[in-house]
């Protein structure tokens, strides 16, 4: 009996691999280092701000060349390997620690962070990706493709706004006031947002080597923007 043959999965490209494994490894490693707090110009802010911003450029070359499928496939991924390293940073800390090992609380202050945290980290980034990429597919349809610095910062300070404004309320809600919390969210979002527009020289190189080497580019003109749907 001749065994079944199926057809050999699609080729994924490298080059969508590769920026895929930087989003998540800059998503992942801005979670862990958030735990300190920078003096940076002057501003106290959570020493991510140094690299979590380059997630949203990410999230932007992803959807300027690949499109808003593609991006919400990775923003998804994303997710998931972050639930994935929060579960297993919180049983490792579970676990008993060994008698002569005095690390443990170093570990949890560093590590454990609270459900409250938890939570208003996982819902600030899903809103706030999935905005971005959204608002930068939309408007590269109707800039035609022209204007890519429109389109990423455009995109950022909405999607940054949104972020920053849910984080900082879902975390210290009743902790800070609410001066203090607009105080935070507004710092929050003119650092992150400066930041990915003094990149957007690098965005740019960035999405003309992958064009090039992909030999083309996405517009959503026809798409479901459904953040919940598997395919399109």
């Amino acid at each position: 009996m001749q065994p079944s043959v199926h057809p050999a999965p699609a080729a994924v490209s490298i080059w969508l691999l590769a920026v895929a494994c930087l989003f998540v490894t800059c998503l992942i490693i801005s979670n862990i280092v958030a735990a300190k707090l920078a003096l940076i110009a002057g501003l106290v802010l959570p020493a991510a701000v140094i690299l979590f911003p380059v997630s949203y450029i990410l999230g932007d070359v992803l959807t300027e060349v690949y499109g808003y499928a593609r991006a919400r496939q990775v923003i998804w991924i994303g997710f998931a390997c972050n639930l994935l390293a929060v579960i297993f940073i919180a049983l490792a800390g579970a676990l008993p620690a060994a008698g002569f090992w005095d690390g443990q609380m170093a570990y949890q202050r560093i590590l454990g962070q609270t459900p409250r945290l938890l939570a208003a980290s996982f819902l600030a980034y899903l809103v706030g990706e999935f905005v971005n990429a959204y608002v930068l597919a939309r408007l590269k349809v109707a800039t035609q493709g022209r204007m890519l610095w429109l389109r990423t910062i455009g995109s950022t300070l909405i999607g940054q706004a949104l972020d920053s404004a849910i984080f900082i309320t879902v975390a210290f809600a009743g902790i800070m006031d609410g001066s203090q919390l607009a105080a935070a969210v507004v710092t929050q979002w003119l650092f992150k947002s400066a930041y990915e527009a003094a990149a957007t020289p690098l965005t740019y190189a960035a999405v003309g080597f992958l064009k090039r080497r992909e030999g083309g580019e996405a517009f959503d003109r026809d798409l479901r923007f459904n953040p919940l749907a598997l395919s399109d």
